[in-house]
């Protein structure tokens, strides 16, 4: 661990930018003033005996991992290793700030969900706090999630916007059939083509049914749903056959190379 005197701290945390993680670092926090307070604290409080308190012989992965908190906080519960991936140097550069000051070894990476391949491995637990609200492909990413780095569960949480009702849905309906569409319960992912809350990064705003349908749709069966944007999940095969790409089907008349003679 750092031995850093309260005043280099918070000196050497200034310098790393606006922290959106507000993150004890020996009695300096990073982000005193945060608009949601005590953040990511007071959501990790309402949640945290849902995750394993001994995370011994564990691996973990932290997509989207900002300043560090989630990592910082798996690490404390025991696991192996955590790597924790993100795509803004600044954040990164907080991340492996915060974990030298604590003493966790922590493995920090410049990825994007889009890049989960690259990593080669799956992991017993991934985390995905806070991330698919801000990507312009979400579907997507929960789908590179299940087919290259979810090894058994998934911690997810979404921004939710939009009712929080979850209505059953038909497996399928007449064409001619428009009412569901209406349902407050029905599943909604809200487009935000400009901003929200001053934050161009925020394309998107499920409803609690599109949260819940989404990670079905992708492979992840939900086991428990300890706060209002939290879902413990488990990976399990897909419903449908198409994975986050379209099938590699050859155009007719067309002979793959693997399968010339």
């Amino acid at each position: 661990m750092t031995r850093l005197t309260a005043d280099q701290i918070r000196a050497r945390a200034a310098a790393l930018g606006e922290w959106f993680h507000n993150i004890d670092l020996n009695g300096v926090k990073t982000a005193p003033d945060h608009f949601l307070h005590d953040y990511p604290n007071v959501k990790w409080r309402l949640f945290a005996h849902a995750v394993p308190e001994d995370l011994s012989g564990r691996t973990v992965l932290d997509i989207g991992c900002n300043g560090g908190f989630y990592s910082i906080e798996m690490k404390r519960r025991g696991a192996d290793r955590v790597v924790g991936i993100d795509f803004d140097d600044r954040y990164l550069a907080q991340a492996r700030f915060a974990a030298e000051v604590t003493g966790q070894d922590i493995e920090f990476r410049k990825l994007s969900v889009y890049d989960l391949a690259l990593l080669g491995e799956r992991f017993d637990i991934v985390l995905f706090m806070g991330v698919l609200y801000h990507l312009r492909h979400p579907l997507l990413a929960l789908d590179l999630i299940h087919e290259h780095a979810a090894g058994d569960l998934m911690i997810f949480q979404s921004m939710q916007r939009g009712s929080q009702e979850v209505e059953p849905v038909n497996a399928d309906y007449d064409f001619f059939e428009q009412e569901h569409f209406d349902a407050p319960g029905y599943p909604k992912l809200h487009f935000i083509e400009h901003q929200y809350a001053r934050d161009w990064t925020n394309w998107w705003a499920p409803n609690a049914a599109c949260a819940e349908a989404m990670l079905r749709s992708a492979g992840f069966r939900i086991l428990e749903h300890p706060e209002r944007e939290v879902y413990v999940c488990r990976r399990v095969e897909r419903p449908t056959e198409a994975g986050a790409v379209y099938p590699a089907s050859p155009p007719h008349g067309h002979v793959s190379e693997g399968s010339r003679e």
